[in-house]
């Protein structure tokens, strides 16, 4: 396999999170007294980018913008310390995104994002597109600008994948989702897209815009949906202690195993795994596994590697 095959970019956001345990997540009006608070390494461009260098095991870029200030300092030493390359990160005027997360005791949680250098990428320097272009499988979600995402889709070599996370919520035009090679959502973000349909009848529905669907579900694993073939993959059972980027870390891994060459319910397993082990710690970037982790995992679950 060549080095461009097995390379993984991503382009997207990167946050301070600051997380707040709660003994349930707060509705309209309420005010809670929280057990704790702590900061650390989020947004899900950065998320997914450590989940396919430390979970997956691929080279990986990530392409976006920080601010002038501490919280990029930590993020930095995240990213770098998970085998991330940085050369194609800008720095932006505006301050690191923050994202302000309630965590409840059963490991659910409420997120609030505030986009900062993220939503001042509005553009790729031209180091960014030549990164792109050097990808095996290029990698966005929509906590920064949808044209920014468009034009990232449309930097990629011929013969690179792009797999979209279509996270949060947002219209998708045409000429984005015609660029999709893998869409990933969760079941509301699938729902926004098709309404009133069953999970597997609206992947159906938006399969003839993109390549191929994956919709994760949470403890019941994800649903694989092809042009061949539909295929449910189990998750791993495990004790939940937070959720906080779980679905990014399944991302990133899915990323790197399909950069890596393996077909795409091949790469959901994989990460359906890591990210079924993520959330047994607290935490985005920090409760991230390792690739090491996650074959461990994958064998004891009676999938070898």
């Amino acid at each position: 396999m060549s080095e461009e095959r097995s390379v993984v970019v991503v382009v997207g956001s990167a946050n301070v999170d600051v997380v707040a345990r709660v003994p349930r997540i707060p509705g309209p009006g309420e005010t809670l007294l929280a057990t704790s608070v702590a900061r650390g390494a989020g947004g899900k461009g950065a998320n997914q980018a450590v989940g396919a260098a430390r979970a997956g095991g691929a080279p990986t870029w990530f392409v976006g913008r920080l601010g002038d200030d501490g919280d990029a300092a930590l993020l930095r030493a995240s990213l770098l310390g998970a085998g991330v390359e940085l050369d194609a990160v800008e720095i932006s005027s505006e301050p690191t995104g923050t994202a302000l997360i309630s965590v409840s005791d059963d490991g659910e949680n409420a997120i609030v994002v505030v986009g900062g250098a993220n939503a001042d990428l509005t553009s790729l320097s031209p180091t960014q597109l030549e990164r792109i272009a050097t990808a095996g499988v290029v990698v966005a979600q929509l906590e920064v600008p949808l044209p920014t995402v468009l034009a990232a889709a449309q930097a990629r070599r011929p013969g690179a994948s792009f797999v979209l996370n279509a996270a949060p919520s947002a219209p998708l035009p045409d000429e984005l989702l015609r660029e999709v090679d893998v869409l990933v959502v969760n079941e509301h973000e699938l729902a926004d897209l098709v309404p009133g349909l069953e999970p597997e009848a609206a992947a159906q529905r938006v399969l003839g815009r993109v390549g191929a669907v994956v919709v994760t579900l949470g403890s019941r694993g994800c649903l694989v949906v092809e042009q061949e073939r539909t295929t449910q993959v189990a998750a791993l059972p495990v004790a939940v202690v937070d959720t906080t980027g779980a679905g990014d870390t399944f991302c990133g891994v899915l990323a790197a195993r399909l950069a890596a060459g393996d077909d795409l319910v091949e790469a959901a397993r994989w990460g359906s795994v890591a990210g079924a082990l993520a959330v047994e710690r607290p935490g985005a970037q920090d409760a991230v596994p390792t690739a090491a982790e996650v074959r461990e995992a994958r064998n004891v679950q009676g999938e070898p590697s």
